[in-house]
């Protein structure tokens, strides 16, 4: 039985219309993404932050290939882009920094894949039930599961990517029928290698995973603690993965819960909570979990857990173990 859980995020999903349809910062309307200019290993960005087009979309892509994650990928160089950027070099043995020279580029375009591939959308990606997700937490408890909200969300989702940015690149598509073929990222099929180690870093807004040599093989962008429930620093272990988790809500340990709310089991799904995976660590009350809101990850505070989106929450979790140590760090 999983414990009382005391990370819900401080924003905890975006307000949703009555079509459904998740809203989320939109891309540059001014930036073009090509979809041939993509898949052109010739497309070098221009690595400053907020910089947006083509080629950051390419990085932003090889960079998630390599378990590099910049979380939700949108077209434009943010933090966690650059974030991204750093921890490849220096896992790469190149000069520190976050820029975007001749040599990181080759080593990103080692593999030589498309960046961009066709896909067709299966019964499963349209089928639903898809049921727009109240922001109240006892309205939560009267679904029997936090889906998605729409096909879109969903299929965005499994691609690692900003819905409006899968709309731009799919000008025309609905997204609602079997069949039909869209572009969308060459993401990260995940990793087989176990970590010998996390470190998450507060300061980085970063969990990294480190082999059995204390080389880094992964980093993704992380959300960790606030001024009112600060990441607890020091040293931890791994005690166990729970996927797909029901969340144990209990509001005596939220300082901005609802004073009517009750203590209540909040349904299973990406749209939960904690999303589709809670890693349960040895300080009590706190884990590693996904999230209903990818585009907030290492841009918004949590309730002093360690929020990752959900796909890199999935792929952190078939690495660790029990017993697997875990660093928190400032």
């Amino acid at each position: 039985m999983l414990r009382y859980l005391a990370c819900l995020p401080v924003v905890l999903v975006l307000t949703l219309p009555a079509d459904g349809e998740v809203r989320r910062p939109k891309a540059p309307a001014q930036v073009q993404f090509n979809r041939a200019v993509v898949n052109n290993p010739a497309t070098m960005p221009h690595v400053v932050e907020k910089a947006a087009g083509p080629g950051v979309l390419r990085a932003q892509i090889l960079l998630d290939r390599a378990h590099f994650s910049v979380g939700e990928i949108d077209g434009v160089m943010g933090a966690n882009a650059l974030h991204a950027v750093a921890g490849f070099r220096a896992a790469r043995g190149l000069p520190p920094g976050n820029s975007i020279d001749a040599e990181v580029w080759k080593a990103l375009n080692a593999e030589n894949a498309p960046a961009l591939v066709e896909y067709t959308l299966t019964e499963g990606d349209v089928k639903g039930p898809f049921v727009p997700v109240p922001a109240d937490m006892m309205a939560k408890v009267k679904l029997t599961r936090l889906g998605y909200a729409s096909p879109l969300e969903g299929i965005a989702e499994k691609f690692h990517i900003s819905p409006t940015l899968l709309q731009q690149l799919n000008p025309g598509k609905t997204f609602k029928v079997a069949g039909q073929k869209i572009f969308a990222p060459n993401v990260s099929a995940g990793i087989e290698a176990k970590a010998a180690r996390v470190i998450v870093s507060k300061s980085e807004s970063t969990a990294k995973v480190l082999d059995d040599a204390g080389k880094v093989i992964a980093q993704y962008p992380a959300t960790s603690g606030s001024e009112h429930d600060p990441l607890p620093i020091g040293e931890w272990q791994i005690t166990g993965v729970f996927r797909n988790p029901k969340f144990n809500y209990n509001p005596d340990l939220f300082w901005d819960a609802n004073p009517k709310d009750t203590k209540a089991t909040i349904p299973a799904g990406p749209n939960n909570p904690v999303g589709v995976v809670w890693i349960d660590i040895s300080k009590e009350h706190y884990g590693i979990h996904g999230t209903p809101s990818p585009e907030l990850v290492g841009h918004a505070e949590s309730h002093g857990c360690i929020r990752l989106t959900n796909w890199d929450a999935l792929e952190l979790a078939g690495m660790v173990e029990k017993g697997t140590p875990l660093s928190l760090t400032e």
